[in-house]
């Protein structure tokens, strides 16, 4: 592993327990969601519009890239991320799909 590449579990590693915990937090759900929107596309870590510090994003980036759910890329000073949609569709068919609209459906409310 180069010094600057984080580490990622494997698609066969990656487990729903985790997972789901990640995706407990409302915060980790809301990233998650804007990500699903558009699942091919890359994102600066830095232009998601989180009410939380700088330390506390460090935290849910780490979280959600331990589970599984995506993918970091280090790119100097910037941290780009993206959605794992393949990954966990293959490991758990509909999953992301059904959190976001459940999501989404208590959000209206």
């Amino acid at each position: 592993m180069a010094p600057s590449e984080l580490p990622h579990p494997g698609v066969d590693d990656l487990e729903v327990g985790p997972i789901l915990l990640a995706l407990a937090d409302e915060n980790r759900r809301r990233v998650i969601a804007e990500l699903a929107a558009r699942p091919d596309e890359e994102r600066l870590c830095a232009s998601f519009d989180l009410p939380v510090s700088k330390s506390s994003r460090t935290h849910h980036w780490r979280v959600l890239r331990e589970a599984g759910l995506v993918h970091q890329r280090d790119a100097g000073n910037r941290l780009y991320m993206r959605l794992r949609k393949q990954d966990l569709d293959r490991r758990f068919p509909g999953l992301i799909e059904a959190v976001v609209s459940a999501d989404q459906h208590q959000g209206r409310r």
